[in-house]
């Protein structure tokens, strides 16, 4: 029974990573519909700004781990809004193969020019005990204090985009463009400042997301976003791509999984699960689990 508990722990400390990303991918393409695929690479330069912060701040602290994992929300807000501006928003009314196109792009751009010895450089790096570092001994489970910090900011940053989108004026806007761009837009509705807005925000999650997977995977290199980046996206169509508690159900689902068959006999497939379950998904519900068949006409 520890055993199970210990293994279910670390599936929703993991998972509750997935979901902050997938969050991104889900806000992004419910207002726009499409895939941002350099989110994931947002999400790395979110640990390489903790990185960095983290080596000018006193270690083992709540309040260094504090201003590091505000320091990368600000950061990945930022470049997420740039993004936006320069790369997407003159190909807004552009064919979808080419906005694909350009975020491929865009991710590349990312990874490579981190990878510049002059920015950060190829080579692994350790990422600094930023927050302070117990482990409890419950019965026979294992405790990190990383991993409640994972779970408990996690929740905290869904439970606030939750009321963001469904509390505040500008998530009213939010899910009216998400609805109808021009209805929106004749009642009085800026559309750029919501978009950029949505990005923002999206990319302070997966900065809060590369935080929080480098306290329990402390190695930061400009490819590490690659594959969490891509099972993210997974979560996020298990949920149902658009629907952010789909999104968030998705990551908890997934990572619970993908830790179960990595302490199995076939922890080998541990990454192939992923693209299992996406397979499923598409063949027998292509809406996700919590979202809605819709009928487009044409």
């Amino acid at each position: 029974m520890s055993e199970f508990l210990q293994q279910l722990l670390n599936g929703l400390s993991l998972g509750a990573i997935y979901a902050l990303i997938a969050l991104g991918y889900t806000m992004v393409y419910g207002v726009l519909r499409f895939i941002n695929f350099a989110h994931s690479d947002v999400f790395m330069v979110g640990a390489i700004i903790g990185y960095y912060t983290g080596h000018h701040l006193p270690p083992g602290t709540v309040g260094s781990g504090l201003v590091v994992l505000a320091a990368a929300m600000a950061g990945c807000a930022l470049l997420g809004i740039v993004i936006e501006r320069f790369a997407y928003r003159p190909l807004r009314n552009a064919p979808t193969l080419n906005v694909l196109i350009t975020a491929i792009g865009v991710s590349l751009l990312l990874e490579y020019t981190f990878q510049n010895q002059h920015v950060f450089g190829a080579a692994p790096q350790l990422f600094p005990p930023v927050f302070p570092v117990k482990n409890f001994q419950l019965g026979g489970l294992s405790i990190s204090s990383n991993q409640l910090i994972v779970i408990g900011v996690a929740a905290l940053l869904m439970v606030a985009l939750e009321f963001i989108v469904h509390r505040t004026k500008i998530g009213t806007a939010m899910r009216a463009v998400s609805l109808n761009p021009k209805a929106a837009q004749l009642v009085g509705v800026n559309i750029d400042v919501v978009i950029s807005f949505t990005f923002g925000l999206g990319s302070a999650l997966a900065g809060a997301g590369g935080i929080l997977y480098a306290l329990n995977y402390p190695s930061v290199e400009p490819l590490m976003g690659v594959v969490p980046g891509l099972k993210a996206f997974i979560a996020a169509i298990l949920g149902g791509i658009g629907n952010i508690p789909g999104a968030a159900l998705g990551g908890l689902i997934l990572g619970t999984v993908e830790t179960f068959v990595s302490g199995s006999q076939w922890s080998t497939y541990k990454d192939a699960i992923a693209f299992a379950i996406l397979i499923v998904i598409l063949l027998f519900r292509p809406a996700g689990i919590l979202g809605k068949f819709t009928v487009e006409k044409v």
